[in-house]
């Protein structure tokens, strides 16, 4: 069934999609079980036994039971990779893209039951799960297209003497471990191992741990389609195990999405960890600001911000945490605001009429207490700041939808990234200073601006210190990037490579270059 969803849409198209994902929930719920760990093309029992994993909307809902991998299973999945290596990278460059593409078409196929697999996982609504599911299978088909476009990234050179054949080319690394976060274990889990795979290396996919059938999901999806065992190999488990891969001999590179506690430690002990270094990709997060200014459309800002800050929860990395807002308006946008947060329905994400699901995990949960309580002491709550816990909320990680106004200058809401359902608001003098308070931080992965003059867009645009930028954007603040029509990668501390996902230079990451001198 088409559906074609992505983060700008606002439902679903039609009744009969509807309906489809409503069945697709309970089939879902009918096929909950036990997965093993996937190495060398063969299932195998976790080294270190099992865990189970519950709905986060209904504590009392499994959604199934996984293989716990030791350090000898990530130890062996390594070794399955590299034997697999050679084999791989040496399949013609346009086999390996059929075969990925062929993986995009069997996700897009099954759209619906993957999306309900996410929205039960995750808490996410069903309009987020299933632009989720698309998104992963667009990387996939986007990343082989540029692969297969520029022939294997293959350059002709000059000769030097009419004899010799320069050539640059650029080949892949052999192992990669991906390393996928929980708030979107379709999308960006298929993206980097698609773009590491077509570029011909293999892979050790380790999902996070509260989302991990997505990942069993994807890993099933690509072997179906041709992918060969050794080349992709799964290994499910807690941050032990995320670790162990990053420390396991073998590994030739990483591609991680997480946090930026997380990421630094990894590039600090993997990209220097060995006697040369070595490509880590990471994706780090951000504290993500909108500026509106006293030209703005202050209905299209407000809108613009909710979605942002709201969409799935407020657990995406580009979610609008903080506002600046010129003091000229500042009052005005905070009512309109208020009003907004008003029709963000918080329920089950299986429902139709959820807007909102809960958070997660309880990690997340107790962040967001705290923070809630730091509001109520030190801000003006506008919307929000309550745990809710009672009736159909009562087993769940549900929280309000919450704004805050009036923080002390510098206080910690309004530079921690929370990851949840929550932003601040603050007043600046005018454009200049609030893109001097939105640079003032260690992260610079996505930013936004609504104003109606085009000299403050282009200062905006010079000035702001962000990979993803978005002007006068009410499908998002600073959200919603998709692949082939937005980059998405971070500044500053929010990436390490200076390269963006979703565009044209990332499959490259996953390749180093050669140069060929060939004489008769």
């Amino acid at each position: 069934m088409a559906t074609k969803v992505t983060y700008i849409s606002t439902s679903l198209p039609s009744d009969e999609q509807n309906a489809a994902f409503d069945a697709a929930v309970a089939e879902v719920r009918q096929q909950v079980g036990t997965h093993e760990l996937l190495i060398g093309g063969t299932a195998r029992a976790g080294g270190a036994g099992t865990f189970s994993v519950a709905n986060p909307a209904n504590h009392a809902e499994s959604l199934g039971t996984y293989a716990e991998a030791s350090t000898d299973d990530v130890r062996d999945a390594v070794a399955a990779a590299r034997a697999a290596a050679h084999d791989w990278s040496t399949t013609p460059y346009a086999e390996r893209a059929r075969i990925l593409q062929r993986a995009a078409d069997l996700i897009r196929e099954r759209v619906m039951f993957l999306g309900a697999v996410v929205a039960l996982e995750v808490g996410k609504n069903r309009v987020e799960s299933v632009g989720e599911v698309e998104e992963g299978a667009d990387l996939i088909s986007y990343y082989c297209d540029r692969l297969v476009e520029h022939h294997e990234f293959r350059t002709d050179q000059e000769s030097q003497t009419g004899e010799d054949q320069n050539t640059s080319v650029l080949r892949p690394y052999g192992v990669f471990g991906v390393i996928s976060p929980f708030n979107f274990p379709s999308a960006l889990a298929a993206g980097p191992i698609g773009a590491a795979l077509v570029a011909g290396n293999t892979v050790v996919f380790k999902p996070a741990e509260t989302t991990p059938w997505s990942g069993v999901l994807l890993a099933e999806i690509l072997h179906e389609a041709g992918v060969p065992g050794g080349a992709l190999n799964l290994v499910t488990g807690g941050p032990a195990v995320g670790k162990a891969l990053v420390a396991a001999p073998g590994v030739d590179g990483i591609a991680f999405t997480g946090s930026y506690d997380v990421g630094r430690e990894i590039y600090r002990s993997f990209a220097v960890g060995e006697a040369y270094s070595r490509p880590c990709i990471t994706e780090m997060g951000g504290k993500n600001p909108a500026i509106v200014t006293a030209t703005a459309d202050l209905d299209k800002a407000a809108n613009g911000i909710l979605r942002s800050a709201f969409g799935a929860s407020g657990q995406k990395c580009s979610a609008c945490s903080r506002v600046l807002v010129e003091e000229r308006v500042h009052d005005a946008l905070v009512e309109k605001l208020a009003e907004g947060a008003k029709s963000w329905t918080v329920a089950d994400p299986a429902a139709a009429d959820c807007r909102l699901g809960p958070v997660n995990n309880a990690e997340a949960y107790e962040k967001y207490r705290q923070a809630a309580e730091d509001a109520r002491r030190d801000g003006r709550v506008v919307a929000g700041a309550e745990l809710l816990t009672d009736g159909a909320f009562a087993n769940g990680y549900f929280v309000a939808p919450t704004i805050v106004a009036d923080l002390p200058a510098g206080h910690r809401l309004t530079r921690d990234e929370l990851f949840v359902p929550f932003v601040t608001v603050e007043r600046v003098a005018d454009l200049e200073a609030g893109i001097a308070a939105a640079n003032d931080q260690s992260l610079g992965l996505t930013a936004g601006l609504f104003s109606e003059d085009e000299g403050e867009k282009q200062q905006f645009l010079d000035g702001i210190e962000a990979g993803v930028v978005y002007v006068n954007r009410a499908a998002g603040a600073t959200t919603g990037a998709w692949p082939g029509y937005q980059t998405f990668g971070g500044w500053k501390g929010s990436g390490s490579t200076g390269k963006s996902a979703f565009g044209p230079h990332y499959v490259q990451l996953f390749m180093r270059e050669q140069s060929r001198t060939i004489l008769p």
